[in-house]
């Protein structure tokens, strides 16, 4: 027996309410992406091993749900490809769902991906990249209530999807990671999201009415233009957010650069997803991002060492078999 996960990267857009004036902390908005992408297998052994990329990542992963379920059996894993860690892309996520997700197939858990993903110790304040892996999409998740934001040991604190579409197929993103120094991550993140608290409450009132008068409008609509726009606004109020923490509305000068030249270059819309260092310009298809990309090494320094891909939606879970 063998079971294999695919897990696709995310883009996440940006949080509503960070410190959550409105009686729910973060919400998240977001997309699951084709690429890039985990891909791993497990089969059943008399111990537990690893081989590929992220070895001890993953040993880790998979000890602590074997001893959550009181497995007693080994297996092997063979991990194929993995998302770039600590970019901006959800790669922790759909790592630790990957290898759940691949364990319980193999051993019959029933367990579905909220549960899994609260066993593994994911969804402390985004839902997106757990929805990415349910369902894919364009996701909007509500945030968890002030009341329960410190404790992740319900499921039910998993924050709840409010919004998931199917994004169009033919958008495409110009997505770059920098080779900087990496977001930031655990303990450091949570320093940064406390020294966040206090923004002024009007900010999120505004980015909530972009969201939802803009943004989700034109997701239906199959409206590139005003999607750009308000993907756009929604990243300056969220850096202006983060400034305090990332040093400016960007996390780095390199990926600050690389949005400036997708703009000139002729993206309907910038952003950085997450922390960061990953940033990404919007097309309205295939060959205009590929244009878009021609027409920004000859804008972008040639000292800013990236790595540049196209991705486009992601509209199904991950795939397990």
């Amino acid at each position: 027996m063998r079971a294999t996960v695919k897990a696709h990267a995310r883009l996440h857009f940006g949080f509503i309410d960070p410190d959550g004036s409105s009686g729910r902390q973060f919400g998240s908005i977001g997309l699951a992406i084709d690429e890039p992408a985990v891909v791993l297998e497990a089969t059943p052994a008399d111990r537990l091993s690893v081989v590929g990329k992220e070895r001890g990542r993953v040993l880790a992963l998979a000890r602590r749900f074997l001893r959550r379920y009181s497995v007693r059996h080994g297996a092997h894993i063979a991990v194929k490809t993995t998302i770039p860690a600590h970019a901006g892309l959800g790669s922790g996520t759909q790592l630790a769902l990957s290898v759940a997700s691949a364990l319980a197939r193999l051993f019959s858990i029933d367990a579905d991906v909220r549960e899994l993903a609260a066993v593994m110790g994911r969804g402390g304040r985004s839902g997106i990249g757990i929805a990415a892996f349910e369902r894919g999409g364009f996701i909007v998740d509500a945030g968890r209530r002030m009341s329960t934001a410190d404790s992740t040991k319900s499921r039910n604190l998993v924050p709840p999807t409010i919004v998931r579409y199917p994004f169009p197929k033919e958008w495409t993103f110009v997505v770059a990671i920098p080779r900087v120094a990496h977001g930031l991550t655990g303990a450091k993140e949570v320093r940064a999201f406390h020294r966040l608290a206090g923004h002024p409450a009007a900010a999120a009132g505004r980015l909530s009415r972009i969201l939802l008068m803009q943004m989700l409008p034109s997701v239906l609509e199959r409206d590139p233009i005003v999607f750009g726009e308000s993907l756009t606004t929604i990243q300056r109020i969220v850096g202006r957010w983060f400034k305090p923490v990332q040093g400016g509305t960007f996390a780095t000068t390199q990926g600050a650069a690389l949005v400036t030249a997708m703009s000139r270059a002729g993206a309907l819309g910038i952003g950085q997803s997450s922390w960061g260092p990953a940033v990404y310009g919007l097309a309205k298809d295939q060959a205009t991002a590929k244009s878009i990309m021609e027409k920004m090494r000859e804008v972008v320094p040639a000292r800013i060492d990236a790595d540049v891909f196209l991705a486009k939606a992601s509209n199904r879970g991950a795939e397990i078999r």
